[in-house]
């Protein structure tokens, strides 16, 4: 009989690892990096301004600013994300960034129904509750 492993670093570690193994299979299809999916999915999702791009990398990835804005950067010189006419600090997705953007997001949820696919909604709001206070909790410690 195999016993359910409690809930902790390890086994959360483990999950996101085979998880992102799995996204970053996919994204190599597309000569596209973690990161800069993560761009993408920003920008398809409103986040237009390369401040809060930056933000948001730093903040959910744990980058620093200048890897942040380098991916911003790599993307404006693939074609994939363009400057708003007149505002060099909006950005948008170019049509081949929207394609692209949403091939990633085809993929993800692809692995998606693979992988959560069959567990129980509340095991899955459960598991999603303690996440997110577990986040929550880190991101506190590192800011002081």
């Amino acid at each position: 009989m195999t016993t359910t492993p409690t809930l902790n670093g390890q086994v959360i570690g483990q999950a996101h690892y085979a998880t992102r193994a799995l996204l970053e299979r996919a994204l190599s299809r597309t000569d596209t990096t973690f990161n800069q999916s993560v761009v993408l999915n920003a920008v398809a999702g409103g986040v237009g301004s390369i401040d809060a791009l930056v933000s948001r990398m730093t903040g959910a990835l744990k980058i620093d600013e200048a890897a942040a804005r380098a991916t911003v950067a790599e993307l404006t010189e693939k074609q994939l994300v363009e400057a708003l006419p007149g505002d060099a600090v909006q950005v948008d997705l170019t049509e081949a960034g929207r394609t692209l953007q949403q091939q990633i997001q085809t993929a993800l949820r692809e692995i998606t129904e693979r992988l959560y696919g069959g567990i129980p909604a509340a095991d899955l709001e459960s598991a999603g509750r303690a996440l997110t206070l577990i986040t929550e909790r880190a991101n506190t410690e590192l800011a002081n």
